[in-house]
């Protein structure tokens, strides 16, 4: 099993992939299966966070590019900022990690948090996405 210690220089280049959804990035210890089918651990410090294209060292040396997966995600758009950030607000309280861009907030899908958005008057639509809030 290959031994993922430490991140490295995101510059540099990977002999392999490790796709994973958000909430996998945020475990700095846990057992992993490579895109190529290999297992490997993943065993940095404590309260480390992966993020899309971040780059793994193992023991021997070698690099793993860690990928955002492909999530089911709820989007709202909106062009008032005020709106948006009522939104925003209203999702932290219930501390639900958010993704915010321009004109829109993202969050991994729930129907519950959907329909309170829309009662706040925002579109709500369901998307396929990496999450990086």
């Amino acid at each position: 099993m290959l031994h993922l210690i430490e991140k490295a220089d995101a510059a540099g280049s990977a002999t392999d992939t490790l796709t994973l959804r958000f909430e996998q990035r945020q475990k700095s210890r846990q057992r992993v299966v490579l895109d190529s089918g290999r297992e490997a651990g993943i065993l940095l410090t404590p309260g480390s966070r992966l993020n899309d294209g971040d780059l793994l060292r193992a023991e021997n040396g070698e690099c793993v590019r860690v990928l955002a997966a492909i999530e089911s995600l709820s989007t709202a758009r909106s062009h008032d900022p005020l709106q948006l950030a009522r939104a925003s607000y209203h999702l932290g309280n219930r501390h639900v990690p958010v993704q915010i861009g321009t004109g829109w907030v993202r969050y991994a899908h729930d129907h519950v948090l959907d329909d309170m958005l829309r009662q706040l008057g925002l579109p709500v639509t369901v998307e396929q996405a990496a999450f990086e809030p």
